[in-house]
């Protein structure tokens, strides 16, 4: 380090080895190299080594070692003189160790002078330890003289000065500031080495990112610089206190001296680094046709740029060219010409953007813009198109709509929702079981006539109508003016007492012409001789017209005999369900559950009673008399289905809603949340839902809650439509707004088939005698009836082909059927029997024929298994019976969904004792009931009767079958007055019956006593006789007249099926089931 003393440059300060009687001083002396210390000023003192002192210096001590008057031995006075010596300036603490004092020190004997350029007044002579020493010092000045050399030490007197504030620029990404005005630090101590230099500048302030660093200690000259590259966009300015610090008394800095704090200012200059970002990813706006806009939407970039010239968005422009748009430098998009909603829907634009630096953003934005036609009061929001997934329960139909009004006040609105369903069945979803299992499922009552059953061999006066099955297995008749169909004198109700039901579906439209014609549903006329109408249905100018004339006693009575009703649905093209409930002479009607009073009812004479037949149609009335060739008359337009009469009895209003439910229709989805303001109604058929509320945002939500239901484990596919009309009311406007009216479809989708599968052992092998007891053989006791649906694997949609899960599933079951395959069963020697006691307590009813029998009735699976595993075949003369073929198949809906056909083969094993065997009985037992026409199936599907004998045959059969009986009544009489000799050896297992291969045998048990039954069965056959020879003279209407099976009633105090001769037993054991036991 330079240190500058006068014009001299010493390097350093070398401490010397003073004179012994100084030994108590320190000596410096300069170290000098040889030549630079000979050619110096300053000379080394001969008369006191080691002592350096300059030409004038030893010229002041010559001087003063010849001033008169001085003496050596006042060296003490000296140095108290030498202490008034002028304070120096501090300068450096200490010079290679020293102390703070430690200087040259006078030798004793020579006056003080006045410090070498200085103004020292006090001044020292004297160990630097010593207390005068430390006084001298602390009164700030040392004053050093050895040997007339005098050698001045100045000490730091002033401390630097800078400006008070600086104003600086810095620019980001840089490290130097640009100070105004300039870091300069001055000392008024300069050019005193230490004293007079500037060491540092400090830097005051909390995580100050800058440093000043000192570029000359003698000049002052600093600079402040970044500690690290500074970020405008983190902090644009910079505020701190700075100081400098001189370089003190020495080296080290030793009592340095600060200047006062300045403020320092420093502002960030900004790059333009960042380009324009937009706020959006995308913007999106709405334009109603036929209008200019200023502004339609304003789009906005940012920039993260720190200053206004980098930061701020100066232009935005279009990149998309042949748009009718424009954009101002605020971002603002306006249209350029009026645009049209017809010719483009909506306008994809993009837009960029410039910062004022030209730097351009690196993504445009996309625009979407909307052309919305001019504003129409209307529903805005909803979809054309609804799916409904079966087994949802309820959907909501317009989630998301609402009603635009443009602003227009109003004052109440009502909305009308309608679901139409004309299309699907008979008007709406409803199940699609037979009139007979719907009855049953329903709890309606017994012994109904169905008019118009499905065509077959033994309903074959449906065969020439036309029919359409519609969906779902729905049986429809179409009349079209041409057709009608007379209905057998065997299937007639004879008498309809004072009470009765007739129901029917029909499906009506307009007659044509002026004055239309009658057009008759149903009706009982005179057969021949005469036009009499006894009662009819019939529709006229769409009134519904009942006429009823009965016969009475007082012929000169006026009756009540036509009722008229005119109603709406009578002609309106669709679907409606009618009953008619006669309680004689009140007639009461039904339109899909409701119940309408006739507008008209008039008087007439009743009929004369007379013996001429009477005849009743379907789809027409008959012409039987005053005309040369009977013919039909009045013929109906329209469709038909389900026609029914029940005599005796009328419905209720409960099960006749039953019959006619819809599965489908509107629901209200959370009705509690409903607003309590918002009034609505329902239909009874729940396809016309109306809403009224005066808020129009109550009424929006309210809407948005109607839903679609269908409660159908298997509604029928495809669309639905639904149409909305809605009428407002403004506040005492004059003109109010209009709501057109919309339309939309449930689209139901396909619901997933099942698959019924009938399980079971298809094989049996049984010996003859297990045939021939009482209890026969149970031919479906392991049967399993289960249902499986394919459900698509969620987890295998990504193959190209969806693979399914079978699911099993519980649905109901409306038949069972089990047909004999091969040759039909021979009545006189098999049947298959049923206990009537299984049945009770199911919807189910049975019945049985030649071909086999049927089960039918809406029921669960399980209960169908029941009662099929209790179905038995009985052979009481096997023979040469090898083996019997059944055949069992079940169907839901109808027939819409059906089983597998499960096989069963039962072979006969005959043993060679077999032979032997004689039998004494060819009738039944007790419990097997046989019907007169075994040929005849009641109650069973039209395709199980292929096969079916005609009527000529049947009677053959009844006449054979009643010889038959007599032959064997009188051979059983002959026998029984033998019965006491007569030991039998064979007895039945069990105490059950046991039948042998003969024909004409009976087997009794030996342990019974016969003598009461002799009586009973004498008289029995007396019966049996009469009623033979009865049977005999009877014409064969009379005889297909008698056969009426249990099938068509449900009780059996109804049936008047003619049964075999049958044994009456004592023995409780073997007959304890017997009475709860029908045939069929």
């Amino acid at each position: 380090m330079d240190r500058r003393f006068g014009s001299k440059m010493i390097d350093e300060y070398q401490p010397l080895n003073a004179s012994s009687e100084m030994t108590d001083s320190i000596f410096l002396t300069p170290a000098l190299s040889g030549e630079s210390a000979s050619n110096s000023n300053i000379h080394r003192d001969q008369t006191s080594p080691g002592i350096l002192m300059d030409a004038a210096a030893q010229q002041r001590v010559g001087q003063e070692e010849g001033r008169e008057g001085v003496d050596v031995s006042r060296r003490g006075e000296v140095q108290a003189e030498a202490e008034s010596c002028y304070a120096c300036d501090e300068y450096r603490c200490k010079v290679q160790g020293l102390s703070f004092i430690s200087t040259k020190v006078i030798s004793a004997g020579y006056p003080a002078l006045p410090c070498y350029r200085g103004d020292c007044k006090h001044c020292y002579d004297g160990p630097p330890e010593s207390e005068s020493a430390r006084r001298v010092v602390s009164q700030g000045s040392v004053c050093t003289r050895s040997f007339g050399f005098v050698w001045l030490r100045r000490l730091n007197k002033h401390k630097p000065w800078i400006e008070t504030s600086y104003h600086g620029v810095i620019t980001e990404n840089t490290d130097i500031v640009l100070l105004d005005p300039p870091l300069v630090a001055l000392d008024k101590d300069a050019p005193i080495p230490y004293a007079g230099e500037i060491c540092a500048f400090n830097i005051h302030g909390l995580e100050v990112p800058f440093k000043a660093v000192v570029l000359n200690g003698t000049s002052g000259e600093g600079q402040l610089r970044a500690r690290s590259l500074v970020d405008c966009e983190l902090q644009k300015e910079y505020t701190f206190i700075i100081q400098a610090h001189d370089c003190g008394s020495g080296p080290r800095g030793a009592e340095g001296k600060k200047s006062h704090k300045a403020v320092v200012h420093i502002q960030v200059n900004d790059v333009n680094e960042f380009a324009p970002v937009f706020r959006e990813p995308q913007y999106h706006a709405a334009v109603t046709e036929g209008k200019i806009y200023d502004s339609i939407l304003q789009v906005e970039a940012t920039d993260q740029d720190c200053s206004p010239q980098y930061s701020q968005i100066c232009n935005y422009q279009i990149t998309t060219t042949n748009t009718p748009f424009a954009i101002d430098r605020n971002g603002n998009i306006r249209n350029t010409e009026k645009l049209s909603y017809d010719r483009q829907q909506q306008y994809e634009i993009r837009v960029t953007a410039w910062d004022c630096g030209q730097k351009r953003a690196l993504h445009s934005v996309p625009v979407r813009i909307d052309v919305k036609p001019v504003c129409k009061p209307g529903w805005q929001g909803w979809n054309k198109k609804v799916d409904y997934e079966p087994g949802t329960g309820s959907k909501q139909l317009f989630p998301e709509m609402h009603l635009e009004t443009c602003g227009g006040p109003l004052s109440s609105v009502r909305t009308t929702v309608e679901l139409q369903t004309s299309h699907i069945g008979k008007g709406c979803d409803r199940e699609t079981y037979s009139e007979k299992s719907l009855q049953k499922l329903c709890g309606a009552s017994s012994g109904s006539t169905d008019l118009l059953p499905a065509p077959s061999a033994a309903t074959n006066w449906t065969a020439s109508l036309v029919t359409d099955s519609g969906r779902d297995s729905d049986l429809i008749f179409r009349f079209d003016g041409r057709q009608a169909a007379k209905i057998p004198d065997w299937v007639v109700p004879q008498n309809l007492t004072d009470q009765f039901t007739i129901a029917t579906w029909m499906k009506h439209g307009p007659s044509p012409g002026l004055r239309a014609e009658k057009e008759t549903l149903l009706c009982n006329s005179d057969k021949t001789e005469m036009n009499r109408h006894h009662y009819s249905l019939y529709v006229h100018n769409c009134r519904l017209v009942f006429l009823l004339r009965r016969d009475f006693t007082q012929v000169d009575t006026f009756r009540p005999a036509e009722f008229h009703w005119k109603l709406e649905q009578i002609c309106d093209k669709e679907w409606h369900y009618y009953v008619i409930n006669v309680e004689f002479p009140v007639v009461t009607l039904y339109v899909d559950g409701v119940t309408y009073d006739p507008y008209l009812v008039t008087d007439d004479w009743p009929i004369h009673p007379s013996q001429i037949d009477v005849q009743l149609t379907v789809g027409a009335c008959w012409q039987g008399g005053e005309v040369t060739k009977p013919w039909f008359t009045q013929y109906f337009r329209g469709s038909l289905s389900g026609l029914t009469i029940r005599p005796g009895k009328i419905e209720s209003q409960k099960v006749i809603s039953c019959l006619q439910a819809c599965k489908e229709g509107l629901d209200i989805n959370s009705l509690e949340s409903l607003d309590k303001n918002i009034k609505f109604h329902f239909n009874p058929a729940q396809s016309i839902l109306v809403m009224e509320g005066e808020d129009l945002e109550n009424m929006n939500t309210a809407v948005r809650k109607v839903s679609y239901i269908n409660s159908r484990q298997f509604p029928t596919p495809g669309i639905r439509r639904l149409h909305l009309s809605t009428a407002v009311q403004c506040f005492g406007e004059d003109t109010c707004i209009t709501i057109p009216d919309i339309d939309a479809v449930v689209m139901v989708l396909q619901p997933s088939e099942p698959r019924i599968t009938i399980t079971g052992v298809e094989r049996l092998s049984r010996p003859a005698s297990d045939l021939r007891v009482s209890g026969g053989i149970a031919l479906f006791q392991d049967l399993h009836i289960i249902s499986t649906v394919t459900r698509a694997d969620a987890n295998a949609h990504h193959t190209a082909r969806r693979s399914g899960v079978l699911e099993e599933i519980i649905h109901n079951l409306d038949y069972c059927d089990i047909l004999v395959l091969g040759e039909e069963l021979r009545p006189e020697q098999e049947s298959l029997q049923l206990k009537r006691s299984i049945l009770l307590g199911k919807h189910l009813d049975a019945t049985n024929s030649t071909s086999g029998m049927s089960i039918y009735g809406v029921d669960s699976m399980s209960n169908y298994e029941q009662v099929i595993r209790e179905v038995r075949y009985y052979n009481w003369q096997p023979g040469q019976l090898t083996e019997r073929r059944f055949r069992l198949t079940c169907s839901e809906l109808n027939g819409r969904y059906t089983s597998n056909e499960f096989n069963l083969e039962v072979s006969v094993l005959h043993s060679s004792e077999a032979g032997e065997h004689i039998s004494h009985m060819v009738a039944p037992p007790q419990y097997m009931q046989m019907v007169h026409h075994p040929a005849m199936i009641h109650d069973l599907y039209p395709n199980h009767s292929s096969g079916v004998p005609s009527a000529a045959t049947v009677v053959i059969v009844m006449c054979i079958a009643a010889l038959v009986v007599v032959v064997v009544l009188g051979i059983y009489r002959i026998h029984l007055t033998h019965q006491q000799e007569v030991k039998l050896t064979e007895t039945t297992k069990g105490a059950d019956e046991t039948w042998d291969d003969s024909a004409l045998t009976i087997t009794v048990n030996p342990m019974e006593n016969m003598e009461g039954p002799q009586a009973a069965e004498e008289e029995a056959s007396e019966e049996e006789e009469e009623e033979d020879e009865d049977e005999e003279e009877d014409d064969d209407d009379d005889e297909e007249e008698d056969d009426i099976t249990s099938a068509e009633s449900d009780d059996s105090e109804e049936e008047v099926d003619v049964q075999l001769p049958r044994i009456q037993r004592q023995s409780k054991r073997g007959q304890n089931w017997d009475k709860t036991t029908v045939s069929y």
